[in-house]
């Protein structure tokens, strides 16, 4: 029981550290907060001109994944990344390590702050959008609730893996953009798979974020069948076993040369 105390108390003692960086780096809290919540605003005169009503939706069930994928995107995977990039130029995490916090706990402490961030935002773009696109309770509200927790875990993991191989944190805005963007394209953030070709859906339902999109979604239209819910799962619980794994064998804890 001490040992987990102690370690919880470490854990603890990082990310208030963290939280109050974070309060102080303004940029970080632009792209953390402001970028995912503005983003899908600028995104519905584009929905509202797609044909969502013969897939079965509604602007709004289009609009509310996407605002969670952007707050994942954005305000969990793009400033984390940017994060763990800075702690690492700056010497932290190598200073961190010759203490007693272990590997798992520097990471897990760090991301802590931005995990937080990205589950508060969400829910309030949750409360945002059925005030205002007049979106219904969530017909199976576990379906949403396992695919926000997969999309935070899975974005804290890859932003870690993403920070691997980032030099600098102006870099780091460079090295994250393959994911956002074939994301945003192809994982149904900004056009539903619903509404692409059956061939290309089927292979797009593969992409890292697409499992989390699709449980969201299907947390509220309750169209999900059990088949497609368990095929979602295993594909999101598969990337993020694999960026877990990536993480412990690639992430660099000392600046890059």
């Amino acid at each position: 029981m001490s040992a987990v105390t102690t370690s919880a108390g470490r854990l603890g003692a990082l990310a208030r550290a963290e939280f109050t960086l974070l309060g102080r780096s303004k940029a970080t809290l632009v792209a953390a907060v402001l970028v995912p919540l503005a983003l899908p605003f600028s995104l519905r005169p584009v929905v509202e001109d797609m044909d969502v009503e013969d897939a079965g939706l509604s602007v709004g069930l289009v609009l509310l994944p996407a605002a969670i994928g952007f707050s994942l995107l954005f305000g969990v995977y793009g400033a984390l990344t940017g994060i763990l990039t800075a702690r690492r130029e700056e010497l932290v995490l190598k200073r961190l390590r010759t203490g007693e916090l272990r590997d798992i706990e520097i990471l897990c402490g760090t991301a802590l702050p931005i995990g937080a961030t990205g589950l508060v935002q969400s829910l309030v773009l949750v409360a945002g959008s059925t005030a205002v696109l007049d979106v219904p309770a969530p017909a199976a509200p576990h379906l949403a609730v396992l695919g926000l927790l997969f999309g935070l875990v899975l974005c804290a993991a890859l932003a870690a893996v993403t920070a691997a191989v980032t030099r600098t944190v102006e870099s780091a805005q460079v090295t994250t953009m393959p994911f956002v963007i074939v994301s945003m394209i192809g994982s149904g953030v900004a056009v539903p798979l619903e509404l692409l070709p059956d061939r290309l859906a089927s292979v797009f339902e593969l992409l890292p974020l697409s499992p989390v999109i699709t449980l969201v979604r299907g947390g509220w239209t309750g169209d999900l069948s059990v088949y497609e819910a368990l095929g979602a799962l295993l594909t999101a619980l598969a990337w993020t076993g694999l960026a877990v794994f990536a993480v412990g064998r690639w992430f660099r804890w000392e600046p890059r040369r």
